[in-house]
């Protein structure tokens, strides 16, 4: 691992136009449950399958018992950005790092310090409402039990995620595929590489220093110029 680091650390001296695309892995070193590993949520016991739940369908004919199982899986308290976070950050404030593209929806990103975030499946920090479209931060789905409801006209309140069933944002996609084929190094992060369409977002990198850090094997390992297995905070915290 360490001839990889080294080799790694030149590239990204040498460049200041790197692209970050991440995964649930990113947030696991901060306390935040993964979707696919042995102790992640689709390995835990409900009613009903967290893809159930956390469907477009399930939203709308069984509200209030998605907001049981959102607020206690899909909301995490007291958490705080890890080291891969704040390295991204520190990146992007030298001048180095163009944006990052995350699955994730925890807004840690931002809390580091990240100003140019692609959030491809939307952030449990933005809620509208379903009729007026009125906004509403995360206090609107905590600070209350059952469904959420706009104390404007009544609707319910839904969180800006992206369920199952329902399309990413166009222009989320759109700005996320003219980063990645400009970037001169595209590092990719605490993903399986199975969710899709997000996953067929690497496919638009035309470089030569694709960079896999994963503390598992991944599906386009092959394609990589550079792979690194390990955690992705302690490996971002040696570059």
């Amino acid at each position: 691992m360490e001839e990889k680091i080294t080799i790694l650390k030149e590239w990204i001296e040498n460049s200041n136009n790197i692209v970050f695309f991440g995964g649930a892995g990113v947030s696991t070193e901060s306390g935040i449950p993964d979707f696919r590993s042995v102790d992640g949520l689709y390995n835990q016991k409900y009613d009903y399958p967290p893809e159930t739940i956390l469907s477009h369908t399930f939203f709308w004919r069984k509200t209030e018992e998605f907001y049981r199982f959102y607020r206690d899986k899909m909301i995490i308290d007291n958490v705080k950005p890890n080291a891969a976070h704040l390295k991204l950050a520190e990146w992007e404030e030298q001048g180095k790092l163009k944006a990052v593209i995350t699955q994730n929806i925890d807004g840690l990103h931002q809390l580091a310090g990240s100003k140019e975030v692609m959030e491809l499946h939307g952030s449990v920090h933005r809620n509208y409402c379903d009729k007026c479209h009125a906004f509403y931060g995360i206090d609107a789905i905590t600070g209350c039990e059952g469904v959420p409801r706009c104390p404007a006209c009544g609707g319910v309140i839904k969180p800006d995620v992206v369920l199952y069933e329902e399309g990413l944002d166009d222009t989320t996609i759109s700005k996320s595929i003219q980063y990645i084929a400009n970037a001169d190094i595209l590092i990719i992060g605490g993903t399986s590489l199975a969710v899709w369409p997000a996953a067929g977002l690497i496919d638009y990198y035309r470089g030569d220093k694709l960079v896999l850090i994963n503390k598992s094997q991944t599906q386009r390992e092959t394609r990589a110029n550079l792979v690194i297995e390990g955690k992705i905070g302690e490996v971002m915290s040696r570059l």
